[in-house]
């Protein structure tokens, strides 16, 4: 009789490997291993084979790149979504995609289950879960390494029993994850916060220190929001991306060393390299300033914390989503423009902006010749606008003899 199916999430390391012949025996499931390239830079295919030859009775690897930079980086670049100020969210814009690429190819091979490598402490787990029972609510979800808490010397131990090829050994130091928007690093030294980074937990950047001498200075074009070309060029997105990552990491752009709040109550402190993110979300802030009005730039501020937060704790797929995304597409109409960036020791300046749509006016900035601005009319605007103040003043503060008696201002006779 036939087995049913489980779609596995497999990455080709340790602990995916191991997965494959565990799930057979502890849920008497076949695998098909799923690989998905976001621009990790791993050989995909060779993934494949892997997966087939550790037990997999089917194997999927597809290259969703475009699709990772056109449907879910690009969005949040528009949105402007930064997790507390600091993380550009590469790691969690993938999950939700991951997800919803595993239900398409458990659609497709009839199968009623799925499988991840998360742990129980990360975030991971939510951003997958979550985005499956969305959209695929009748899946069971498997979790082997949170459910049967493995460790690593046990992973190794039952790979060797099982003739799972490995490469890993117990001396492993770092917990990486990479795409095209990002590279994160932790554990080892990293889990102690006063402790600085060593250079060999950076792989995407040189030490700002040992960057060039020269600066370096890219022009960047964006349409509507989003980043369209580089230096006088049409690109699509992922060479545009893959192009500032290497320029952005040669200078030292694109460190982050943040101490973050993860979704289940702990803080977690996290290395990440972005360069292209960075860049590019500096740059499109940038010309945010010059073409959106006071009001929309400030009011843009909240949506861009509740979409971080949105995609941080993996609820992509939800209908508040839908809301928050038809007030960015509106607020980034005329977003379309030029930003000039400055990459030196370590950070990217934006040094010139242009638009067509731009709101600023230097006939009415400048104080040299050619000034438009009316300065007659300043006299009449500051007795109106300053008039409720005044007369509050008068009323109530200033009121029989008191005074203003506040932090860095005594009241009389002090």
């Amino acid at each position: 009789m036939p087995r049913d199916k489980v779609i596995l999430a497999y990455s080709g390391g340790l602990d995916t490997s191991v997965m494959v012949p565990w799930i057979g025996e502890k849920y008497h499931l076949d695998v098909v291993a799923f690989t998905v390239d976001l621009g990790q830079g791993e050989d995909i295919e060779r993934i494949r084979q892997k997966a087939l030859k550790t037990g997999a009775v089917d194997a999927v690897a597809i290259d969703a790149r475009n699709l990772f930079v056109d449907h879910f980086v690009w969005p949040a670049l528009m949105a402007g979504a930064v997790y507390e100020g600091k993380y550009p969210l590469a790691t969690a814009l993938g999950r939700p995609l991951i997800a919803k690429l595993m239900v398409d190819t458990a659609h497709e091979h009839g199968a009623r289950a799925v499988a991840h490598g998360c742990t129980g402490k990360g975030n991971d787990q939510f951003r997958i879960e979550f985005a499956i029972r969305a959209l695929m609510p009748e899946a069971t979800i498997h979790a082997p390494v949170r459910e049967r808490n493995m460790t690593r010397s046990w992973e190794i131990e039952y790979a060797q029993s099982k003739g799972v090829p490995i490469k890993q050994s117990l001396e492993k130091i770092w917990s990486i994850d990479e795409n095209l928007w990002g590279r994160s690093c932790e554990a080892g030294v990293l889990e102690d916060p006063w402790e600085e980074p060593p250079p060999d937990a950076f792989g995407w950047t040189v030490a700002p220190e040992k960057a060039p001498d020269q600066p370096e200075y890219n022009e960047i074009e964006f349409e509507r929001g989003r980043p369209i070309g580089l230096d006088g060029e049409r690109l699509d997105g992922v060479p545009l991306i893959e192009r500032l990552n290497k320029v952005g990491g040669k200078h030292g752009v694109g460190r982050i060393d943040h101490v973050e709040n993860r979704l289940v109550g702990i803080k977690s402190r996290e290395l990440y390299e972005a360069p292209a993110a960075v860049i590019l979300h500096d740059a499109h802030r940038e010309l945010e300033t010059l073409v959106l009005s006071k009001q929309a730039v400030r009011f843009k501020t909240f949506v861009a914390q509740e979409y971080a937060d949105m995609i941080y704790n993996g609820l992509w797929f939800n209908g508040f989503h839908y809301d928050l995304w038809a007030f960015v597409q509106s607020n980034q109409r005329f977003v379309s423009g030029f930003t000039r960036v400055k990459l030196f020791k370590g950070k990217a300046t934006v040094v010139g902006r242009r638009s067509e749509h731009s709101l600023y006016s230097k006939k009415l900035a400048t104080y040299e010749g050619g000034d438009v601005f009316d300065h007659d009319a300043a006299k009449g605007f500051i007795r109106l606008w300053g008039l409720g103040q005044q007369t509050q003043a008068q009323q109530q503060l200033l009121k029989g003899g008191r005074g203003f008696d506040m932090p860095g201002l005594p009241g009389p006779g002090k």
